[in-house]
């Protein structure tokens, strides 16, 4: 499976915004997107549709964050809606510290960071709508 392409999707009424145009930009989007088109008890699903500001703690100005999914699912209390961020688990934790200050850590440092700043951004969207925001790592895809 390619890394990066176009997703067809077999129940594209299911897909809120351009069925021609659906991007995964890994293969674990590829999979999660495989698994919202064919699951039943997905009534819609978006990527990357919906975007959320945010401060950068890098460089301390707004940014848009655009979450990898957002969902409308029936479970056994009703329908409710998710945002999904899908991530390697490792970048879901902050970087160990390391006696040498490299500019690979530096980059792990920022990255953590800037993804905190989104996740707590997403989940004050959420709250304030009564949705749900999840990451979705590679133990969730059953890829460990």
């Amino acid at each position: 499976m390619a890394y990066q392409g176009l997703f067809k999707p077999r129940n594209p009424q299911k897909y809120v915004g351009d069925t021609k145009n659906i991007v995964y930009r890994s293969s674990w989007e590829c999979r999660v997107m495989d698994w919202l088109d064919r699951n039943d008890d997905v009534i819609s699903w978006a990527s990357e549709e919906l975007f959320i500001p945010y401060m950068s703690p890098v460089d301390g100005r707004r940014h848009r964050y655009f979450p990898d999914f957002l969902i409308k699912i029936r479970s056994n209390n009703g329908i409710r809606t998710e945002l999904l961020e899908i991530k390697p688990k490792k970048q879901t934790h902050p970087p160990e510290q390391r006696k040498r200050v490299t500019k690979q850590y530096i980059q792990e440092v920022a990255t953590w960071g800037v993804n905190q700043a989104k996740w707590k951004a997403a989940e004050e969207y959420c709250k304030d709508r009564g949705w749900t925001f999840r990451i979705i790592t590679e133990d969730h895809l059953g890829l460990n």
